[in-house]
């Protein structure tokens, strides 16, 4: 008879386990939605019992903010890195874009699609949600605001500007969540022609430094690994 061999469970430490919680919470998020979480679900997909979880988070509203701020800041990271690549901010901004558009961004446009809809009816969300908004809109004001300096970029309040990119992107991705598959390439590129507009560069010029990058520009930085 074939024998059942019962597996080793690895004793971690609370941050660890906290972790790992989080993890599976945020990657139910991106794949489901943040309606999807429950103490119970994470539980199943962890193979712990539902009281671990909840050992952790008592509340699953807690879980739910924790799981959005994990996938929505480690896109951040992904996409506008606090240690920039070597190049000019003009090759730092056509990086974003080459990686903040198009199927491979979707899965995230949708999150921050549905945790601004249920944050209007959960607080701890909200704030979670608000504190992602502000450093997105930190960090892109502060890449304009070097291009500026480098006199690269031309405006007379990067914050503004910022604000006025990013809402075009946000209206890409509902765009793209709509159901929409065919995208005109028009349409595609409207934040970058937003962008070159707003930043006082000649049209083109993100597209064209956007081509010459390599996989490795491309590459997202690794993710910590939790002890």
């Amino acid at each position: 008879m074939p024998s059942s061999v019962q597996r080793k469970r690895v004793r971690k430490s609370p941050a660890a386990r906290r972790a790992e919680i989080v993890d599976a919470a945020a990657q139910v998020a991106l794949t489901e939605g943040l309606e999807c979480i429950t103490l119970r679900r994470i539980a199943e997909e962890l193979d712990v019992r539902p009281g671990l979880i909840s050992h952790y988070f008592p509340s699953a509203e807690d879980l739910v903010a924790e799981a959005f701020g994990r996938a929505a800041g480690r896109e951040l990271d992904a996409l506008l890195p606090d240690e920039r690549p070597d190049g000019s901010p003009a090759h730092y901004l056509a990086r974003f874009f080459a990686l903040a558009t198009g199927p491979a961004y979707d899965d995230v446009s949708r999150l921050w699609i549905n945790a601004r809809h249920l944050s209007r009816y959960r607080p701890t969300l909200r704030e979670r949600v608000e504190v992602q908004e502000a450093a997105w809109r930190t960090r892109f004001a502060a890449v304009i605001g070097d291009g500026v300096r480098d006199d690269e970029f031309r405006t007379d309040n990067p914050l503004l500007t910022a604000i006025h990119i990013l809402v075009v992107l946000d209206g890409l991705g509902a765009h793209a969540n709509t159901g929409t598959v065919d995208r005109p390439d028009a349409v595609a590129r409207m934040a970058v022609t937003t962008a070159e507009r707003e930043l006082g560069l000649e049209s083109g010029t993100l597209s064209a430094i956007a081509e010459g990058l390599s996989e490795a520009d491309l590459a997202r930085p690794a993710e910590p690994q939790d002890a």
